[in-house]
């Protein structure tokens, strides 16, 4: 998960680029918006990638009889600050 999420966050890291190019060569602002819409979008992803990574390792802490890293309730916040 942590591939498919750095992954993400790579892809991301390339359209906020564009992004910036976009507006140092001075191109329509609706156009910029919806490309930085896309990178909120591609943030939000990775974010949500890791959250699901992080509830399947406690998870899976919990059924081995382990203390997870996390308790629910830090997860959940995790998870809430990305809304």
């Amino acid at each position: 998960m942590v591939g498919d999420a750095l992954t993400r966050l790579k892809r991301a890291q390339g359209q906020l680029s564009g992004v910036i190019s976009m507006i140092e060569e001075g191109e329509d602002c609706a156009e910029v918006l919806q490309q930085l819409a896309a990178v909120s979008r591609a943030l939000d992803r990775a974010g949500f990638k890791i959250v699901a990574g992080g509830m399947r390792h406690c998870n899976a802490a919990r059924e081995r009889g382990e203390e997870p890293e996390l308790t629910e309730a830090e997860l959940e916040k995790l998870f809430l600050s990305l809304a």
